[in-house]
């Protein structure tokens, strides 16, 4: 049974939605353990080239569940509570496919920490954004300061987090909280058409300028590096003949190939040309 998550696949598009309107889809810990699932089966999926995030009912994300988190512990609060929030958010934020998030109401708090994980935001034109979290005694805990920070710029982090400013779909259009705007219930129509463009852009090239931008963005560190290197290495003969060698039990002839030759199941046969 979900937790508070619907994921459904058509023409490769993977429609993610918050589905918890009664409590304005607030996160609770359940949720988070199953957003973190989902992103590994949705990174997985070769049928879904594209992301589209939103929510169920008037909210986007109204961050989490105020009931779930303050009668914990304060050691509890910290190793779990923000730890599994902060891993389900890195993961959705590092997804091979581009995600587009869908605010079709209110992102405030961990619903505009949500928003921020994605590659693009429209808002619909009754939305309000803010991080609120200071005015509770508590502070923005899955990545409000860090992510926020590096995509949307400090001052307007400040203003949200410090000041308590909560703007309007306009405001946030031209502070570069969000990338467009839509008329209130016309957001997944327009999520719909960039989908469909970012599909006729080649596919490894895209998966490939993501992860090089959230490396440049500090987003990936060093897994990025490592895995473009490690599908170069993947794809070369040396690593056939390396193997070949393992097998034989013999010394490998990694000078007999070309450094740069693909390998044969990489080659692309005439009838592809």
């Amino acid at each position: 049974m979900s937790a508070g998550f619907s994921l459904g696949v058509a023409g490769g598009v993977g429609l993610l939605r918050i589905e918890r309107a009664e409590k304005r889809n607030a996160l609770d810990a359940a949720m988070t353990e199953e957003l973190f699932a989902l992103c590994r089966r949705i990174e997985r999926d070769e049928a879904i080239d594209v992301v589209i995030l939103t929510g169920t009912g008037r909210t986007f994300c109204a961050g989490g569940d105020i009931d779930a988190w303050s009668t914990q512990r304060p050691e509890d609060f910290a190793r779990h509570w923000l730890r599994n929030g902060h891993d389900a958010f890195d993961a959705l934020a590092r997804l091979r496919q581009p995600v587009i998030a869908v605010l079709n109401g209110h992102a405030l708090g961990g619903g505009l920490e949500l928003a921020a994980c994605a590659d693009y935001r429209i808002a619909e034109a009754h939305v309000k954004i803010g991080l609120p979290e200071a005015g509770l005694g508590i502070i923005p805990g899955w990545s409000g300061t860090q992510r926020t920070v590096r995509r949307f710029g400090a001052q307007v982090v400040r203003r949200m987090a410090l000041f308590g400013e909560i703007f309007g779909a306009e405001e946030a259009r031209a502070l570069g909280l969000v990338d467009a705007l839509a008329e209130t219930g016309d957001g997944l129509a327009a999520a719909g058409a960039l989908a469909q463009r970012l599909q006729g852009r080649g596919p490894l090239a895209t998966e490939l300028v993501k992860m090089l931008i959230n490396t440049a963005e500090g987003e990936e560190g060093g897994r990025a590096i490592e895995a473009i290197a490690g599908r170069l290495a993947a794809g070369s003969v040396q690593l056939q003949e390396g193997l070949s060698a393992f097998r034989d039990k013999r010394a490998p002839r990694f000078r007999s190939v070309a450094p740069g030759e693909v390998s044969p199941v990489e080659k692309v046969s005439p009838e592809e040309e």
